[in-house]
């Protein structure tokens, strides 16, 4: 079942049947390696977490590790979900985009796009990214890219994420400390706390969007603010992600508003898991308030609630939330007939 956070149900509706292109943004930011401050991954090896996750997604192996993206808890990656969706009702197709990683995917026959894109650096020493080109790369991918469904599902995997999305929001004047979300139960606060105040120190009032973008963000976020501009609208878009996808349209918004432009939105949607929709941690409703355009949001009503598995039982207790666009997938799985059961059984089967 589909959940309506906010707009109405007709777009989703819409895509009842569909086929659609999944596509998997990749990056990696050094913030991840701040002590503590992901548990998105494996101790020591967090940064290849998005190049498991694609690799799992696209082959159900990974091929640059022994085992599988795990945290320190014990939580397998959401990419299981979205792998096991995969197996029940296909995407039409999976494509990749190398927004800056440290270890490229080992996949053959998935269209892998890759930007020159180096991973950026830790937002507390200042990120170090050409914000204005990035975005500008996204905008003419955009504008050039062809969609061969009849929509596109947009994830990502960005260990660390969570913290970069935030500085953003909140160097971009965004009121928003409060709504993101984070890969623990209990968050990291006080890291958090500490980065944010010395990724923000490193602003001065001279600095235009980019500049701040530049020191606060990650490569996804600058990048798909600019795919997103780009597709203009000619593509049903499902934003498959929580708080880091909202930060992505905060940074629409902003744009839009400097430049005094509009952007219509009838095709674009955000769609993340049921753990981010109800996290007390996060608020991604008050996120998405925030944009001056209407945009319809929702979450898969999906839980772990018919397994036994111990580690899938941390998901419903606020361990793992949303990544490698589960919710996304989820919402695809149920506008295409697929039941919870089936699900949970198919993702029971990677960890048996």
């Amino acid at each position: 079942m589909i959940k309506t956070i906010v707009g109405t149900a007709d777009f989703i509706e819409s895509l009842r049947g569909k086929k659609a292109t999944f596509m998997l943004a990749l990056s990696n930011t050094k913030t991840a390696n701040i002590e503590g401050i992901t548990q998105a991954g494996i101790p020591g090896m967090i940064h290849l977490t998005p190049t498991l996750d694609s690799e799992f997604l696209c082959t159900g192996e990974v091929r640059s590790l022994d085992n599988i993206a795990e945290t320190p808890k014990g939580v397998p990656t959401p990419a299981l979900i979205t792998r096991g969706v995969h197996l029940l009702s296909p995407y039409s197709r999976i494509e990749l985009l190398d927004l800056g990683l440290e270890v490229k995917p080992k996949v053959d026959y998935f269209k892998l796009y890759n930007f020159d894109i180096e991973p950026s650096d830790n937002i507390a020493k200042g990120a170090n990214i050409d914000a204005q080109t990035l975005f500008q790369k996204g905008v003419e991918f955009g504008q050039s890219y062809k969609c061969q469904d009849d929509y596109i599902i947009l994830g990502e995997s960005v260990p660390s994420g969570t913290t970069t999305a935030m500085a953003t929001a909140i160097g971009l004047r965004y009121k928003a400390k409060e709504a993101f979300s984070s890969s623990f139960k209990n968050v990291p606060n006080d890291i958090r706390k500490n980065t944010l105040k010395l990724a923000l120190s490193h602003l001065n009032h001279k600095d235009d969007i980019f500049a701040i973008l530049g020191k606060l963000g990650d490569n996804m976020l600058i990048f798909n603010a600019g795919f997103i501009l780009g597709l203009n609208n000619q593509i049903p878009l499902v934003l498959a992600g929580g708080t880091q996808m909202a930060s992505v349209l905060l940074i629409v918004n902003k744009i839009l508003r400097l430049m005094g432009g509009t952007m219509e939105t009838s095709n674009l949607a955000l769609c993340t898991t049921k753990w981010v929709a109800e996290d007390e941690n996060s608020d991604i409703k008050a996120l998405i308030e925030l944009l001056q355009f209407p945009i319809n949001a929702y979450y898969s009503d999906f839980d772990f609630s018919l397994t036994n598995h111990p580690a899938l039982k941390l998901y419903d207790e606020g361990e793992a939330k949303e990544g490698v666009g589960a919710g996304g997938a989820l919402m695809y799985a149920n506008l295409n007939g697929i039941s919870k059961e089936n699900i949970t059984k198919q993702v029971e089967a990677f960890l048996q």
